[in-house]
């Protein structure tokens, strides 16, 4: 028999009020709280801390406090990854960030969905996609990714920008809904 976080993990309908699920968040919130407390002179500290939160993260990520997160364990975080202060990333699917990926103040990252039905979603049931970001992207401040997005290889998203549709390699997108405002060489 299929658990709560199985389902969750293979993008079916769980529910989140599940024992298991709802310790595993109470987790991810006591090291995230513990993470934003800590100061600028403590890095091995937030070091420990990220690599007891995230699925993996390279020595160089760097994430600035403050940070919010569903799991952290489905997040995963290249080599030069940068967010910068007040990301969320709601990972209850898997989060890929590739090589050198920076994300602005304030970014917002949504693998975390609901259903349409309104009967389903009075039953608390919800689904998630997953969210990848290629190497070399640069996702500018208060930008939100959507469940299920890609954003390829070396491409920009603008400030405030709202991805709900994937994002081709080498190109800057802006607006909402994103759209390409310039091809990248």
């Amino acid at each position: 028999m299929t658990g709560e976080k199985e389902r969750m993990l293979n993008g079916e309908l769980y529910d989140a009020s599940d024992p298991r699920l709802v310790a595993e968040r109470e987790r991810a919130r006591e090291l995230t709280h513990r993470y934003n407390r800590t100061a600028q002179d403590e890095p091995d500290r937030r070091r420990r801390l990220l690599e007891e939160l995230f699925g993996t993260i390279e020595d160089d990520a760097v994430v600035e406090p403050p940070f919010r997160c569903d799991y952290g364990s489905n997040v995963h975080a290249g080599e030069g990854f940068y967010a910068n202060f007040g990301c969320v990333v709601l990972d209850v699917r898997r989060v890929e960030f590739g090589r050198n990926c920076l994300l602005g103040p304030g970014v917002h990252v949504y693998a975390a969905t609901h259903p349409l039905s309104a009967e389903e979603r009075a039953e608390g049931l919800e689904y998630g996609k997953p969210v990848t970001v290629g190497d070399d992207v640069w996702i500018g401040g208060r930008a939100v990714l959507n469940p299920g997005v890609t954003v390829g290889d070396g491409s920009v998203v603008a400030s405030g920008t709202v991805v709900s549709e994937d994002v081709p390699a080498g190109v800057v997108v802006g607006g909402n809904p994103a759209t390409i405002v310039e091809e990248l060489e």
